[in-house]
């Protein structure tokens, strides 16, 4: 063998390295076979075919509820005019002294049925009593003073009389008296009589005119004791006018320490107990007149132009479980709640923002409700106006 020959390797395989066969093709993976669920087409087909029989009954069922709602709206709803801003009302009295003093006794408890006339309660009318005794004894001690003044006058009248009567028979000495002086002085001039008669006859006439003169005087003052004692009646009867007035108020007074039920009703918010010091309308406790309840509905000012008096109405009342009660629209208030409050609203000035106004509606209950006794001032109600009801539409 030539040494230039060449040489071949030898080849060693890799360790551990596996070789393929020449022929060897390569090998593809094969998918496993999964095998078909099982059935479920079943549920789904119920469920469309459950499906399918729902909707058309929703869609039935929502379609009557739509025209029951448009029929009920066509016949009747339209013509309703409703709000929930309403509530029940009451004329309520308030208890409250016209005196000052201590509460003697509380004659009713909270939530109490009153009749009218019933004492509520009572004030201390120790010193009102005093008041009244020292009225009447003035009046008893002016009553005698003019008792005297009355007895006084008819003596100064009998005196009066007394003295004119004098005056006649003075008067009638002085005609005498002046016959005789004349006839007397005519003696003289004919020198049948004495001057001593004629003397005589003068004195007699100058007596009697005196006596005349003294009458006079006696009648003048009989009248001026009886105008006094005019002036006095006049003055003590003026005083015991004034006398009878105080007693009067006194009584009056006196009578204030009872406070009484006004009328029919229940008792509330009772905030006096027994020996509390009172003073003049002061609030002592509330009585609601149970049979004269009736409704303020606050309606919106676009709800006014078929609201009139005399209309009927359908109330609700949660506090009766719902029942309706029919009312009758009573009256409209002039104006809107916003005028009548404490502070109405200024927009003269500023940004105007217009806000719709509600105008209070008074609506009268039914004495057959008012008798449940279940109504209460202050609950609040539905309320829903039938148009159709309207006197003047009902009259044509």
């Amino acid at each position: 063998m030539s040494s230039n020959a060449p040489t071949t390797a030898e080849v060693r395989p890799f360790p551990n390295a596996k070789v393929a066969p020449a022929t060897e093709a390569p090998e593809i993976p094969v998918q496993p076979v999964v095998a078909p669920p099982p059935a479920a087409d079943a549920p789904a087909k119920k469920k469309r075919s459950a499906r399918s029989f729902l909707l058309p009954i929703i869609g039935l069922a929502l379609l009557g509820g739509g025209a029951w709602y448009g029929y009920d709206y066509w016949t009747t709803g339209r013509f309703m005019i409703t709000t929930d801003d309403a509530y029940v009302q009451a004329d309520m009295a308030f208890v409250s002294p016209k005196i000052s003093g201590y509460v003697d006794q509380v004659k009713v408890s909270e939530n109490q049925v009153v009749k009218a006339g019933d004492p509520l309660l009572t004030i201390d009318d120790g010193d009102y009593k005093i008041a009244v005794g020292q009225a009447e004894a003035q009046i008893a001690t002016l009553s005698k003073t003019l008792d005297r003044i009355d007895a006084q006058t008819k003596a100064a009248q009998a005196s009066l009389q007394q003295a004119q009567a004098q005056k006649v028979a003075d008067q009638a000495a002085a005609d005498n008296a002046a016959r005789a002086q004349q006839r007397a002085a005519q003696l003289v001039k004919t020198h049948v009589g004495t001057q001593a008669q004629l003397d005589d006859a003068q004195t007699a006439l100058d007596q009697a005119n005196a006596a005349l003169v003294g009458a006079d005087a006696q009648i003048a003052a009989a009248q001026a004791n009886i105008g006094v004692l005019e002036a006095q009646r006049a003055e003590s009867a003026s005083t015991l006018a004034s006398l009878q007035l105080s007693h009067d108020k006194a009584a009056r007074d006196l009578s204030f320490t009872v406070l009484k039920a006004p009328y029919d009703g229940i008792v509330g918010n009772r905030s006096v107990e027994q020996g509390d010091l009172v003073s003049p309308g002061q609030k002592l406790a509330v009585v609601v007149p149970m049979d004269k309840l009736y409704i303020v509905a606050n309606f919106k000012e676009t709800q006014l132009a078929r609201l009139v008096p005399g209309e009927k109405v359908n109330i609700s009342v949660d506090a009766i479980d719902g029942k309706p009660i029919q009312g009758t629209v009573s009256s409209l208030a002039p104006a809107s709640g916003a005028v009548f409050s404490l502070l109405p609203p200024e927009n003269a000035t500023g940004n105007f923002t217009k806000v719709v106004q509600r105008i209070p509606v008074r609506i009268d209950v039914p004495a057959d409700a008012l008798k449940t006794g279940k109504l209460r001032a202050g609950l609040s109600v539905v309320v829903a106006v039938d148009s159709r009801t309207a006197p003047s539409t009902t009259s044509n």
